[in-house]
């Protein structure tokens, strides 16, 4: 039995403020989205435009090259794991390798990311989430299903621009320890602290980064089911983020990364 996904959708925009830093893509029963977390500390000087697009696009292609794979990489970090929750620590020990290589053994500037990964099963999906990527997923039976695992910087105060942003660089540091906000960096460990939810069959399904999901936030669309309803052909995605983005600088809203990626099962 092929057990893969087929494409419906795919939409990238980059943001105002800064270059591409999320990624996306998909190879046999496995999708996945990443959103690159901006940088707040010092950066490390990754060989790409900027440290979270480096994260962005090595992690895209691990996770294509082990969807190819007969199995996922085993290493002493990924012992224990599998599925879904598996395929991310195995990427993960693979980016800490690679991050080896270039910097050393530095995690607390090392770039992080929002993710989600989609596996297709012989009775459904399984998805695990890091972080604010949105996943909407209809069922053969009707129903409409959101997972996300935490917004990113929910914990953090609000406060004057300042105090803010100084209380945001302190949560950049302090994350994937205990008790803190787990994201993908470089550690295979976050896995153990992603948000793993089993569903019934797909009908179809899509995945969105953050700066997508203003869509909802700020009210072009209603919720989860009109989401994907205005993002299940490549025409109504593109419309629903030009919308958004003319809505945006209506309002003076700095735009951020948008990207849509909406799969179906393989007949």
């Amino acid at each position: 039995m092929n057990i893969a996904w087929d494409i419906r959708a795919r939409i990238q925009f980059e943001g105002d403020a800064h270059v591409q830093e999320d990624s996306c893509g998909f190879n046999g029963p496995n999708a996945w989205i990443i959103d690159g977390a901006t940088s707040l500390l010092e950066p490390l000087g990754l060989p790409a435009a900027s440290d979270p697009q480096w994260l962005a696009q090595q992690l895209s292609i691990i996770l294509a090259q082990i969807s190819t794979s007969s199995g996922s990489p085993v290493s002493p970090d990924t012992r224990g794991c599998d599925g879904v929750r598996g395929l991310l620590a195995a990427a993960l020990a693979a980016i800490d390798t690679a991050g080896t290589a270039l910097v050393g053994e530095e995690k607390v500037r090392f770039p992080s990311a929002a993710v989600s990964l989609a596996q297709l099963t012989a009775d459904g999906v399984e998805i695990a989430s890091l972080a604010d990527c949105t996943v909407v997923v209809r069922t053969h039976d009707g129903d409409t299903h959101l997972v996300r695992a935490e917004l990113a910087d929910s914990r953090v105060p609000e406060g004057t621009p300042e105090q803010r942003l100084r209380l945001l660089r302190q949560d950049r540091e302090l994350r994937n320890t205990p008790g803190r906000l787990w994201v993908a960096r470089r550690e295979a460990a976050a896995a153990d602290h992603a948000h793993v939810v089993r569903l019934g069959d797909p009908e179809i399904m899509v995945m969105a980064s953050d700066g997508a999901w203003r869509a909802v936030d700020l009210g072009l669309v209603s919720g989860p089911e009109e989401f994907l309803a205005r993002t299940s052909t490549t025409v109504d995605a593109l419309g629903l983020m030009h919308e958004l983005r003319v809505h945006q600088g209506r309002i003076g809203e700095v735009a951020d990364d948008a990207t849509v990626l909406t799969l179906a099962p393989r007949p």
